[in-house]
């Protein structure tokens, strides 16, 4: 357990120590509302979270998202995993500042109701494969190149 508090405290602290060595100064009188005061928040990691996928776009068209799919990005391992809305998944997962690089994604083959299947065929279409990602508070936004973009919330 202590080991855990450790890591979660370095995980919380580096993005901040990192954030705080990058602010630019500005010019007048930084003080007061309006004078272009800003503060800086941590950005959630795309690791270590399980990412709960809220929605999926696919070429422009919206997909009802089906199940309760999510992905996991684990630094460590090098690999994400996760659900699908049907079968279980597992890739090999290079991470680097606003990219991921996806393997060929590992499945189960369980067969289920076909609204299950076209969430996990819309979700297959990230994998093999460079993603774009960027963190906003709790949502995930990840971009394929091939035109498909999920949403995801990160799982408290």
């Amino acid at each position: 357990m202590d080991k855990q508090r450790f890591t979660l405290a370095v995980l919380t602290i580096v993005p901040l120590v990192v954030a705080c060595g990058s602010e630019k100064a500005t010019s007048g009188s930084g003080s007061g509302s309006g004078s272009g005061a800003s503060s800086v928040a941590a950005q959630r990691p795309v690791t270590g979270v399980d990412w709960q996928v809220q929605s999926i776009t696919v070429n422009g068209a919206a997909k009802k998202v089906q199940g309760k799919p999510y992905l996991a990005f684990d630094a460590k391992t090098g690999k994400v995993g996760g659900r699908l809305g049907c079968n279980a998944v597992n890739a090999t997962a290079t991470v680097r500042a606003g990219h991921i690089t996806l393997g060929r994604p590992s499945t189960t083959r369980m067969m289920c109701d076909a609204s299950l299947m076209g969430t996990e065929r819309a979700l297959l279409g990230l994998f093999n494969g460079q993603v774009d990602y960027r963190v906003d508070q709790d949502t995930a936004t990840l971009t394929s190149a091939n035109g498909t973009i999920v949403h995801a919330r990160a799982d408290k």
